[in-house]
């Protein structure tokens, strides 16, 4: 009975822990104007390059007219282009511009001095544990 309590008890830290990540990350996401759908959009665009929009919409688990708007408001701010298919003008490619990689530098940075201040009251034998915790964790999810 112990064992269930603790895996309850991991499932609601989880919960919590991500909670504050997507409190803070919102924050970053902000600062340099991305949303986080948008921010979902380009990092999946950034993973794995060109493709079509279906196919986004399938990775991301949103629907095409749901892409379709963000992608308006990225085409906007000129952070992804979009390109119709030569050989069948139905189909719409979308990539990263060039553009983007100053707001990428940007945001990285925005992630990483916000990671620094949730984590910064940590002692180092503090963040030893979460590290060693989260490899744990990591395996167990992959075993």
């Amino acid at each position: 009975m112990e064992t269930v309590n603790k895996k309850v008890e991991i499932a609601k830290l989880f919960s919590e822990v991500n909670k504050i990540i997507k409190r803070s990350m919102r924050k970053s996401f902000d600062d340099v104007g991305i949303t986080i759908p948008q921010s979902l959009v380009i990092g999946t665009l950034t993973q794995f390059g060109e493709m079509k929009i279906s196919e986004l919409s399938r990775k991301i688990n949103l629907s095409n007219s749901t892409i379709s708007g963000i992608l308006d408001r990225l085409e906007k701010r000129q952070l992804v282009i979009r390109t119709r298919s030569e050989e069948d003008r139905r189909i719409v490619y979308v990539k990263v511009s060039p553009n983007f990689g100053e707001i990428h530098k940007e945001f990285h940075e925005k992630v990483e001095q916000s990671f620094e201040h949730l984590l910064s009251a940590g002692t180092p034998e503090e963040i030893g544990k979460i590290v060693e915790g989260l490899n744990t964790f990591k395996k167990i999810l992959n075993d």
